[in-house]
């Protein structure tokens, strides 16, 4: 990079290059194959390009919403209601995940609901679960309930389309005994 003598100089000193001296030497190497494309490790999560990270090593704290996707690797103190959701190896979550697809390698403290919840091999989740899919990988360790959400089927009325005239049906009308009840106490008498 630096010479003592350049070709043309008379002074023997130093020269430093100009940028336009500075030309990239030819990298040529035949003993080499070129490396394979890497496939990804099982043990990353997919990524799109839009997926946020929460970077590994650092810890977040407040509420994260929107209609995006996020990746967390550090440690988040707050509840996260998004599109997607995927809580890394070494990500940790303490609050509510709602999303329509939550995938759990790391940990997850607080209540999962999603369309279609994983927790993978990985994963260790504390609290209830409620979703409409829900896998679970051998060696996931989760503590809580499972509840199953209900899918909506459509109907054969609710695939006709709504009518401008049509009104809403009536309320039915509480139950009104004639006689008013009285309370009655076990072992007293009416």
């Amino acid at each position: 990079m630096f010479n003592k003598n350049k070709p043309g100089s008379e002074d023997g000193g130093f020269n430093i290059p100009v940028m336009s001296d500075r030309t990239p030497a030819p990298t040529e190497r035949r003993d080499v194959e070129p490396a394979a494309p890497r496939a990804p490790t099982p043990a990353s999560a997919p990524r799109s390009t839009n997926l946020s990270t929460l970077t590994a090593g650092v810890r977040y704290e407040g509420n994260i919403s929107g209609g995006g996707d996020i990746q967390i690797d550090g440690a988040l103190k707050g509840d996260v209601r998004l599109a997607r959701v995927v809580v890394g190896e070494n990500g940790s979550v303490e609050g509510a995940v709602t999303a329509d697809q939550v995938e759990v390698r790391g940990r997850v403290s607080g209540s999962i609901t999603g369309k279609s919840v994983r927790l993978l091999a990985t994963a260790r989740v504390e609290g209830d679960i409620t979703q409409e899919q829900l896998a679970i990988e051998p060696g996931a360790w989760f503590q809580g309930r499972s509840i199953q959400a209900k899918r909506e089927l459509p109907t054969a009325a609710s695939l006709e389309a709504p009518s401008a005239t049509a009104e809403a049906p009536p309320k039915p009308e509480r139950y009104k005994p004639e006689k008013p009840v009285a309370a009655t106490m076990p072992g007293g008498t009416a």
